[in-house]
């Protein structure tokens, strides 16, 4: 691992480890009850649910494998967090987004047939891509928020951006890690969330 990229995965794994201890030893986190409980709750939302797991992963895989630097590897993550909360706020706002869960599906089978193809996109290109997705997954965090607890809102949406970011650094390190000589697994991973999210395409349409 570069020097560089373990700048980046060494902070994200301690602080991982650090929530985790919370996780382990408190009671699940409760939205629009408290500050602490509304953070915990949007730091686990992402983790809970295997659809915007394996769609954060896949994005930091994706980037990586298909990037030089891990300066260029950040764009599409980084869109990736601005926009789910920009949905994240339509969802809570009441405002509608159609089709948002078969779009969600249909982002797991993109990200993964980008990863097994190791395709190249400009780097606006993925962002845009990237970003347009994350919009549907915000939403549906952002449709699961307590209606009339908006002062405890910032706390949830703080709670799952973060959750994001580690799992997009996760897959940033996972994919830099396999590129130099096992790029091949990484593109098999990707054929196994295509499938995974072309399943969930059939049950949500």
């Amino acid at each position: 691992m570069t020097p560089t990229l373990s700048r980046f995965v060494r902070p994200a794994a301690a602080i991982a480890l650090t929530f985790g201890a919370s996780v382990a030893f408190a009671h699940p986190g409760h939205p629009g009850h408290t500050a602490e409980g509304s953070l915990l709750a949007g730091f686990l939302h992402p983790l809970t649910g295997a659809d915007h797991l394996l769609a954060m992963v896949a994005v930091g895989v994706w980037s990586a494998l298909a990037s030089r630097s891990v300066r260029d590897a950040l764009w599409a993550p980084v869109a990736f967090v601005a926009l789910m909360i920009l949905g994240a706020l339509l969802g809570a706002g009441g405002g509608a987004l159609p089709m948002a869960e078969p779009l969600i599906a249909a982002s797991l089978l993109v990200f993964g047939l980008l990863i097994a193809a190791r395709a190249q996109l400009p780097t606006w290109g993925g962002a845009l891509l990237c970003g347009a997705f994350a919009l549907f997954h915000g939403y549906a965090h952002g449709t699961e928020f307590p209606a009339g607890a908006q002062a405890m809102f910032p706390y949830f949406v703080g709670g799952f951006a973060v959750a994001t970011a580690l799992l997009h650094t996760a897959g940033i390190g996972a994919g830099f890690a396999l590129k130099p000589r096992m790029a091949w697994l990484a593109r098999l991973s990707g054929v196994g969330v295509a499938l995974y999210g072309a399943g969930l395409l059939v049950t949500a349409i």
